[in-house]
């Protein structure tokens, strides 16, 4: 069963989503708040598998109740359920630790398969949001990813193309505890906390496209 807490200021939106939630067997909805704050300590308090958070509320912010929450609670998958895919909203709230981003005019059945490939520890990013990652990223000075072996940088790549372990697997015609050990160590020498920061540094330093 995972366990999800839904956060938005909007009551009839809140509530059309956990009604929905509620008819999935598998999902479990242990409590709702209307700000970012509430949002906050009710996460910390109850310890979800999974949350949905908006961004615009009164009384913190989506990034501000993401922050708070990651200080707490680090293994907390939020995924960012907003209308907002601008660069003021997008890049704060991936950098503030939220584990997926995707928009409102996703259907209900996308934002249930988000949750569940949240809680198996699989990000989901909007396509409008990775093109926009894509185009908006700056090469940093940093260069990081030097530091990765030829194998754990074609992993970042994949990572940064939105593979899974198994589609990395496949593609690379390795073992699944081998993909594991590799964005361990990704993460570790390029100091992200999870995939999709990690996928965030790819597309910051426009290394897909270096390999075009």
């Amino acid at each position: 069963m995972i366990r999800v807490i839904v956060v938005d200021d909007h009551d009839i939106v809140r509530k059309g989503i956990i009604s929905y939630l509620q008819t999935d067997e598998n999902i479990d909805v242990v409590g709702q708040a209307s700000s970012g704050m509430e949002g906050a300590k009710l996460i910390i308090q109850e310890k979800p598998d999974v949350v949905l958070m908006d961004l615009m509320m009164e009384n913190g912010t989506g990034i501000d109740a993401t922050k708070l929450v990651m200080k707490d609670y680090p293994t907390c998958k939020i995924i960012i359920l907003t209308s907002y895919y601008d660069d003021e909203q997008v890049f704060p709230a991936l950098e503030a630790g939220a584990f997926s981003y995707i928009l409102k005019t996703s259907s209900a059945s996308e934002i249930v398969t988000a949750i569940k490939k949240a809680a198996q520890g699989e990000n989901v990013i909007e396509p409008k949001v990775a093109t926009k990652m894509m185009s908006s990223f700056r090469t940093e000075q940093k260069k990081a990813h030097d530091e990765l072996t030829e194998r754990e940088f074609e992993v970042l790549l994949c990572i940064g193309n939105g593979m899974t372990n198994q589609e990395i697997s496949e593609k690379l015609f390795i073992g699944i505890k081998t993909v594991k050990t590799h964005v361990s160590n990704i993460l570790s020498k390029l100091e992200v906390h999870d995939r999709t920061q990690a996928a965030v540094y790819v597309h910051r330093n426009q290394l897909l496209k270096q390999e075009e």
